[in-house]
């Protein structure tokens, strides 16, 4: 874990929204420009991928991302590669420490799958990534859907390989920041997930801030 504090005070932000859990956000983010997620009221999971705003078949890459860092978890220092090697955001002040790069998004179908048939039509990262796409303008769909960082998600790596999601590591007022190092898209989805404990079983909102 790499704890390094910001100095941007949210006054001189540019941008500032309240995301509530469950919801989609998709924005441009210039190059230069700094991303704060913010968990308001601690262990939200934030699902977040990234594409180049001027052509969106670049996209965040994790094999690249962990291969280059040889690492499965995301803090400060971490650069998000592309699908082309390129560096798309680097995470510049992080005070939760660990963020997820191999979770994945939840769906409609793992939703069944993990926690029975009935709640397949429970509300899921992947509709809310697919709501905000088709009302973006960008000309993207379910193909340029790809593996997501989980922002303040805790999904440690048993000794065998297998996945378990576990209590999150975060709390009220933690953050992450990056810096864009090219124009991105952020897509977010602020998890619903309400059937494990990455959200402790109470999705919340989070605070996206953005400075020039």
């Amino acid at each position: 874990m790499a704890i390094i504090e910001s100095d941007f005070m949210p006054i001189d932000a540019v941008y500032d929204k309240v995301l509530p859990a469950g919801e989609s956000w998709l924005h441009e983010v210039k190059k230069g420009q700094v991303l704060r997620i913010l968990d308001l009221e601690g262990n939200q999971a934030v699902d977040t991928l990234f594409y180049n705003a001027h052509d969106p078949s670049e996209r965040y890459s994790a094999v690249d991302t962990i291969r280059a860092q040889n690492n499965l978890y995301l803090t400060s220092g971490s650069q998000l590669l592309s699908s082309d090697g390129n560096t798309l955001l680097t995470i510049i002040a992080d005070t939760c420490g660990r963020h997820d790069t191999i979770g994945g998004a939840c769906s409609a179908e793992s939703n069944s799958v993990r926690y029975g048939l009935e709640k397949k039509y429970m509300h899921n990262c992947r509709d809310s990534f697919l709501h905000a796409l088709g009302h973006c303008g960008c000309h993207m769909d379910k193909r340029d859907l790809t593996s997501n960082i989980n922002f303040f998600m805790n999904v440690p790596v048993t000794e065998d390989g297998a996945l378990t999601f576990a209590d999150g590591i975060s709390g009220s007022g933690k953050y992450v920041e990056m810096r864009a190092e090219m124009d991105v898209y952020a897509l977010i989805s602020n998890c619903p997930q309400l059937n494990n404990p990455c959200n402790a079983y109470n999705p919340t909102p989070v605070r996206l801030l953005i400075w020039n």
